[in-house]
This record gives C-alpha cells, structure tokens and sequence, in this order.
C-alpha cells in the first residue's frame, strides 16, 4: 500500500522540482528530507501541515491517501455550486489538518430523539431545544451577529462568501467538521433564514456529508422531508411561538407593530406572516395582508431605516470562517502551523501580515 513517503515522493514528481527545492519550501533542511523520504525520519506533524499548505492537499490525504466526499464533490461540480463547494472544501481541509494539529472542530451539539410525530414537528422539537441551549449559554439571537451566536454556543463555522445569485448556502457535516457557508445577499432576512435552515440540518444530523441549498425556499425542495425540518426548524428558532404571544399580548396586532416585530426579530415580512397564520394568531386573510410588505416598507415604518441599511450592508460582506480563524492564529502561536492560512483565512499577504504582527510598536511620547 501506498505509504506517506510515496504521497510526498508524488507531490515532489507533480511539482516538476528537485527534492532540495520541495524541502526549501517546506523549511525543511536536505538531511531531514533525506531521512524522511528514506524511511530513517518521520514526517512530523508540522512537516505535514506545510506540505498540505504548500501544496494545496490535506494532511489527511497524506496519511491516509483518501479523499473526503467533499473534494470528490468540488472537483466534479460545475458553476456557482461547483465555486462554493471548492471555497467548503478549503475550509474543510484547513479544519481538518488543524485537528492533526490539536485544534479540532468545538462542535456541541444536544441529544436528539428520533421521537415521533411529522418532520414538521420534529423541527419545531429542535428549535426549542435549540433555545434552552442559547439560555444556558445565557445568548440570545436576537439584536446581535447570529453567525457569531452560532459559533459560540453550537460550534459551528459560518462563512459568508460571494458567490452571485442562484445559490443560498451549504452545510457540512463531517467527523472533523461541522461548516455552513452562506452567499453574500442584499436581502438581509433571507441570509438570516438559510442560516437557520443550516444549522437545523446539521443539529437533526441529516445524514449527509454535504448538503447544498440552491434555494431555500423552493417548492419542489420543499417537498423533501429533511428540508422540511430544516424549514420548520428555522422558522421557530427565529420566531419562537412563547415571544410572538407574548409580544401580542402587549397591543394589537396592526401595520405598525407588524413593522416593529419583523425589525426585532430581523425576518421578513412573508416569513413572519406564514408564521403567525401558523400559529393561529392570524388567518388567511391576516397572512395575505401583512405577507406583500417588504423589508424596506417595515425598516420605514418602524423608524429603523438607519439600522436596515446596516444590515445590508453587513450581509452583502464577506465574512470568513470565526472559529477558524482563531484557530488558526492559535496554531501559528504554538508554532503548530505557520501564519500562511490564518493570512489567507484573512485574504492578506502573509510577509505584509507577519511584519504587521511582528514589528515592534513604537510608543507616545509622553506629554
């Protein structure tokens, strides 16, 4: 069977350079190249860890020589979903070489029975225990980053990336990593949603080592059970039925507070109407009347178009992975990994950050 030292001999070949120049770029010295490639030396971790940085593989194909699901998937799929799936790819790799490092994936998830009932109540079931996760963790989601939330209390890596129209998101699901990406959007509520929709997949442990959304809310996806929960699942985690009760036992319910509700709870006004009718708190018409006001009508008539304006702004940015990233510098603290993927991570050049990181600061002069 193929052994390590073959992979790194094949990379060394691919490369098309000499066995000095592969160990130069690896810092590697020619002795310990020699000795590794020989058999007398093994590769250690962080040798590793620079191969797979420099060569853009994984460390565990170079222990293992097996190939995830997910690269096979990145490497046969074409257009947008083929971008996000490379972009969950390198993410995933980068996670997962970190676990061979000591930093692996803080994923914490509940107990879940398989319970009865339909795939709709099953995700509503998730939610609520979703939500006494949140109290424990004395967080909330609403008024702050759901992203950061996310992180902190599931351990779930979320990224924002661009990607164009045509493609919500995706979530993976492995032993090693646990990621939803998330494409850039102008419609705030929307991006809020599909991340809702992917933390519900991966909490229910759909089995499904890559689960890509096009769109959320299509009609013929909608049809799938898992999706169902998933929907089901997001709608109550953002729009928990005990916070809309007793909000509506404050007022009535009319265009203005209809306004200010979907503000607080940053959904849309659609999804919030399905949500009350849902409830019983509105009926059909009820529905069909609030449904047609959009994010803009209810930022205006809430007195927070400021605010939504922000929002925007905020969901239309890339944002990398947050776990990782912090990872990543970890590593690089050690001296577990070198600064390259937290520069990437960051989209920086990594001899501009580790002279930034590394140079002394000059201090005030005292007045």
């Amino acid at each position: 069977m193929p052994s390590i030292t073959d992979r790194v001999r094949d990379l060394i070949e691919a490369a098309g350079l000499s066995q000095h120049a592969f160990a130069q770029r690896i810092g590697l010295d020619d002795s310990k190249m020699s000795k590794s490639l020989s058999g007398a030396r093994r590769f250690s971790s962080l040798d590793l860890a620079r191969i797979a940085e420099e060569y853009h593989v994984s460390v565990d194909w170079l222990i293992t020589g097996e190939e995830p699901a997910l690269a096979v998937a990145a490497r046969t799929t074409s257009g947008l979903a083929g971008e996000a799936l490379t972009i969950a790819r390198r993410y995933s790799t980068m996670r997962s070489d970190l676990s061979t490092l000591g930093y692996g994936q803080p994923w914490r998830p509940f107990v879940v029975s398989s319970g009865s009932g339909s795939y709709k109540e099953r995700g509503q079931k998730l939610a609520e225990l979703a939500h006494a996760k949140l109290r424990e963790a004395n967080c909330s989601i609403f008024g702050g980053d759901l992203a950061a939330v996310v992180e902190d209390v599931f351990g779930v890596d979320v990224a924002i990336v661009q990607l164009g129209e045509g493609l919500d998101g995706l979530a993976v699901s492995s032993e090693e990593v646990k990621l939803i990406v998330l494409a850039t959007s102008h419609i705030p509520a929307r991006q809020r949603f599909t991340l809702a929709h992917e933390l519900g997949h991966l909490l229910a442990g759909d089995d499904q080592d890559i689960h890509l959304d096009r769109d959320i809310f299509d009609k013929a996806q909608s049809k799938d059970p898992t999706e169902m929960q998933a929907n089901a699942f997001a709608s109550a985690f953002l729009m928990p039925k005990d916070l809309l009760r007793a909000r509506l036992r404050k007022g009535v319910l009319n265009q203005q507070t209809f306004a200010d509700m979907v503000c607080d709870l940053q959904v849309s006004p659609s999804a919030l109407a399905f949500r009350l009718k849902e409830l019983r708190i509105i009926d059909a018409g009820g529905c069909d009347q609030y449904k047609t006001m959009t994010g803009v009508d209810a930022a205006k008539l809430a007195g927070r178009g400021e605010w939504f304006a922000r929002w925007v702004t905020t969901t239309g940015t890339p944002r990398p992975p947050g776990i990782l990233l912090r990872d990543t510098y970890a590593a690089y603290e050690t001296g577990a990994a070198t600064l390259r993927p937290y520069a990437n991570l960051l989209g920086a050049d990594v001899d501009e950050l580790r002279d930034a990181l590394e140079s002394e600061q000059g201090t005030p002069s005292a007045l």
